[in-house]
């Protein structure tokens, strides 16, 4: 049997890490030992993040629903319980984004709440 040498794969194994770690700082551009491992941490905390942000997104919604609700007297907490009384079904980047752009439409959804 006749022997194969597997460079060919090990360099482009190595060419692929160092691809994916251009724009780091440092050795972990140019070292396939730092580069890979700065990949796996990247990796981990886009993982982590990806989740994170969705966390984000519903407490800026929830901050930008409950400051067009003070003009109006009412809470934050008052006002989904009435939301869900009422049976208004409006999720909260609806309600964030019509509170901030279109007040006049967000104010006549807090009337049929009431």
């Amino acid at each position: 049997m006749t022997r194969v040498k597997g460079g060919t794969h090990a360099i482009k194994h190595r060419r692929n890490i160092l691809k994916r770690a251009k724009g780091y700082k440092w050795g972990r551009s140019t070292k396939e030992r730092q580069a890979n491992e700065a990949l796996a941490h990247a990796g981990n905390n886009a993982f982590r993040d990806r989740r994170r942000k969705k966390k984000e997104f519903r407490r800026l919604w929830n901050i930008k629903i409950n400051a067009a609700l003070r003009k109006y007297g009412l809470s934050f907490s008052k006002f989904v319980g009435a939301l869900r009384k009422s049976e208004l079904d409006i999720n909260r980047k609806t309600l964030a984004e019509l509170a901030e752009n279109e007040p006049k439409t967000f104010g006549k959804i807090i009337e049929k709440v009431q």
